[in-house]
C-alpha cells in the first residue's frame, strides 16, 4: 500500500473507498490494532506485527503502510534527531477511533469464523454437486448437443416436432 500518488481525479472521485481501502488494508489492520496498545518504535512495531500476522511485513511494506496512515491522520510519526535516529509511531484520536471499528471487526470475525466455515463447506459442497450434474448433463447421450440443428428460419413448432423425434430414435 503506497501512499496514494494522487492524481487528483481518483482521490477526488472517492475519497471514502481510498480511506476504506487504507484502513482494512492487510498491513493497516495489524499496524492500527498493535498502535491501540501504545506507542511502538518502528523495529518493535514490526516485530509485533510480524508476531500477529503469520506472514513477515517488509521494511518497505510497513514504512509504506505507516506513510499512507500518517497521511490520512491516523497515525503520529515522531522522528527524533538523535544518533542512532529514533522514530515513534502512535495513534491520533482520529486513528484511535477508527483502530477500535478495526478490531471490532476482527473480533467478529473471530467469533463467527466456525459459522463462516460452515457456510464455506455448505457453499462448497452444493457447488460441487451442481457442477457435477452439469457435467453428467452435458455428457449423456440426448442432450441438446446430439439434436439436430434446425435451419434458420424453422418455425418453433417444426423444431420442437424434430426433437420430439429425435427423442423417440433415442428412447426405441
Amino acid at each position: 500500500m503506497t501512499p496514494s500518488k494522487v492524481d487528483g481525479a481518483g482521490e477526488a472521485m472517492c475519497p471514502h473507498r481510498l480511506v476504506l481501502e487504507h484502513v482494512t488494508s492487510r498491513w493497516a489492520v495489524l499496524v492500527l490494532s498493535t498502535l491501540l496498545n501504545r506507542p511502538y518504535r518502528f523495529g518493535e512495531l514490526r516485530r509485533e506485527v510480524n508476531g500477529v500476522g503469520g506472514r513477515a511485513v517488509s521494511e518497505k511494506m510497513l514504512a509504506q503502510t505507516l506513510q499512507t496512515l500518517e497521511r490520512d491522520g491516523l497515525v503520529h510519526r515522531d522522528a527524533k534527531p538523535v544518533i542512532p535516529p529514533r522514530v515513534d509511531y502512535w495513534l491520533t484520536d482520529l486513528g484511535r477511533e477508527a483502530a477500535e471499528q478495526v478490531r471490532a471487526l476482527a473480533l467478529w470475525a473471530d467469533r463467527r469464523m466456525d459459522d463462516v466455515q460452515r457456510a464455506r463447506a455448505t457453499y462448497d459442497e452444493t457447488r460441487a454437486a451442481h457442477d457435477k450434474a452439469r457435467d453428467e448433463t452435458r455428457a449423456a447421450p440426448g442432450t441438446m448437443r446430439d439434436e439436430p440443428s434446425a435451419a434458420p428460419g424453422t418455425t418453433r413448432a417444426a423444431r420442437d416436432e424434430a426433437r420430439a423425434a429425435a427423442s423417440a430414435v433415442r428412447a426405441s
